[in-house]
């Protein structure tokens, strides 16, 4: 899946005054309060990290900023997708105009009406709901099934990505994984 980086990092992190005999526990709390949320400065969600502290002391950087500063290197794991990238995630609902997912067990994403190809069409199959196309009746996507789409956009702040099932290589991946080995 596209959308995911590790990036080779060296940061800063500063420390209360009152963590100072407890550095790793205030790196670790630091970075922690960062995880699943968009940062600017990452470029993208902070999803999992490995870190070193580069030294044993803290030390104080700069003459505004009292706070002892710790230097580190490591490597973090990103989230960040993009205008037309190919993510995939599990249904989490169907209804007549759109498919409502969830990317990677934290984000959620939407594909509406009128981003689902027309090849799909909404049926109600033994009290279910289902996508199901018209020229593959085994090509079916209904709650729980992981589909490969398009990203449309990216809400930073919600963490909320729009979708798109309009393009080749889009669909159910199990139906996929199965077209591309014949």
């Amino acid at each position: 899946m596209e959308g995911l980086v590790v990036s080779e990092a060296k940061l800063a992190v500063n420390v209360q005054p009152s963590m100072g005999n407890r550095v790793p526990r205030a790196v670790l709390d630091e970075l922690g309060s960062h995880l699943f949320r968009y940062s600017h400065v990452f470029g993208g969600v902070l999803l999992a990290y490995d870190v070193r502290i580069v030294g044993n002391n803290a030390s104080v950087l700069g003459d505004i900023h009292p706070y002892p500063g710790v230097q580190l290197t490591g490597n973090l794991l990103l989230f960040s997708p993009r205008m037309n990238m190919l993510l995939e995630g599990t249904v989490a609902k169907l209804t007549s105009e759109s498919i409502h997912l969830v990317v990677l067990g934290f984000a959620s994403a939407v594909v509406v009406d009128g981003d689902i190809r027309e090849e799909f069409e909404y049926l109600t199959k033994r009290d279910e709901e289902v996508y199901q196309s018209k020229y593959y009746k085994h090509h079916v996507i209904k709650v729980g099934t992981i589909i490969r789409f398009r990203v449309k956009s990216f809400d930073e702040e919600t963490i909320h990505i729009s979708g798109s099932l309009t393009g080749a290589g889009t669909g159910s991946v199990k139906w996929l994984d199965v077209g591309e080995k014949k």
